[in-house]
């Protein structure tokens, strides 16, 4: 868990494309809070970098991002409800700060796009992907609640679809999501960050003021719904910690039993 952030999440450019890069492939990009911390400095500075005009996010290796290291909640202590606080907080500030850019964001979605690693790619204004890549919310298959997961999904799937992974943990394949509206683009797996890229460089043509205006309007459709989603989230994974149920189902998830 020491590892440099700046090493496990990387920044690179293409002409106008900021392009930033979980890089812990080996963990399937599974994060930690320092490399959260990480993608929001970078997004940060994106955002008010007059040379930046849209960013790609991606995955090295073959996973996307799996979601949270959990190697690093599973020590947390159940009694501890300042510190599951602040766990989601760090995911609020996260997602904001993905959602607050007003220039175009794409996920180039290169494998498994798992837990808040699939609802970091959602909140991107558009998604690249390959018939093979896995996307959905496994949470509950490690006692983890789906709260803000539960937001990620609404706007895209309904009620109907969002419960469904919400309470299976099942993850769809790549023409799956594609149908379901999770991925904008299918492409061959070879193809998809040249893709991301491509589009992020054609988004970044068009006119800057009207694209950060649309965005800045579908923001304002559902704020509230992710303050109210953060909120609830707090009370109901403090609930669910201080039962020591997640833990319990993290350490054997880790040990590599199945249920």
């Amino acid at each position: 868990m020491n590892e440099d952030p700046a090493k496990t999440v990387l920044l690179d450019r293409d002409g106008p494309v900021a392009i930033i890069t979980l890089n812990r492939p080996e963990k399937l990009n599974a994060w930690t809070a320092a490399m959260r911390d990480r993608l929001i400095e970078l997004l940060g500075a994106a955002a008010v970098d007059p040379d930046v005009r849209a960013v790609v996010l991606t995955g090295a290796g073959r996973a996307f991002c799996a979601g949270q290291d959990l190697q690093e909640t599973t020590a947390i202590d159940p009694d501890d409800h300042a510190a599951s606080d602040a766990w989601i907080d760090g995911f609020d500030r996260l997602y904001r700060a993905v959602r607050d850019i007003d220039k175009p964001t794409i996920a180039a979605v290169n494998g498994v796009a798992a837990g808040s690693g699939f609802q970091f790619a959602l909140l991107a204004d558009l998604r690249v992907g390959h018939r093979e890549v896995r996307m959905g919310q496994p949470e509950v298959l490690s006692g983890i609640p789906s709260i803000t997961g539960i937001w990620a999904m609404w706007d895209v799937l309904g009620r109907a679809k969002t419960t469904e992974l919400a309470l299976t943990g099942r993850l769809v394949d790549g023409e799956e999501a594609a149908r379901l509206g999770l991925l904008t683009r299918l492409v061959a797996a070879d193809r998809v960050l040249n893709s991301a890229v491509e589009q992020a460089r054609e988004l970044a043509e068009l006119p800057p003021g009207a694209l950060a205006l649309t965005k800045g309007r579908l923001r304002e459709l559902d704020d509230e719904a992710l303050t109210a989603a953060v909120r609830a989230a707090k009370k109901v994974h403090a609930a669910a910690y201080a039962t020591g149920e997640p833990q319990r189902e993290m350490a054997r998830f880790l040990a590599g039993r199945r249920r």
